[in-house]
């Protein structure tokens, strides 16, 4: 797979994903009834659901800037995935297998999206 592809699949992930993460930190800021409904069927507390929904409007501003903050990408993957598999047992526990669609889908885009980020920009170690 060449550098182009590589950018064409990694900008696309990154874009779904923020539209994707940013709706739902977009909906847990304002109070959107479905979502906070949801939210707290599966225990989550109120004052949880507004700091998921600032973190990842943080997030995804993190993302959306391009060839910077690399390290802090690595850490919005990381929270990303975090969110995405407590959301997927959380799911599993309280509505059964069903209702973890969603969490499949969105863990697939995001592990696609990691690895073509990886493959863009490789990690360089270098000793102290």
């Amino acid at each position: 797979m060449n550098t182009k592809t590589t950018k064409i699949i990694y900008w696309t992930g990154v874009v779904l994903t923020s539209l994707w993460f940013g709706a739902s930190g977009f909906f847990e800021l304002t109070t959107n009834k479905i979502v906070w409904e949801i939210t707290q069927q599966l225990g989550y507390p109120a004052h949880f659901i507004y700091i998921l929904g600032v973190m990842k409007i943080s997030g995804i501003i993190t993302l959306l800037i391009p060839n910077k903050l690399l390290r802090l990408k690595e850490w919005v993957f990381a929270g990303i995935f975090f969110d995405i598999i407590f959301a997927f047992f959380s799911k599993l526990a309280v509505f059964g297998f069903g209702a973890t669609t969603d969490a499949i889908i969105a863990f697939v885009m995001v592990s696609v999206t990691y690895l073509m980020f990886r493959k863009l920009y490789t990690a360089t170690y270098v000793a102290a």
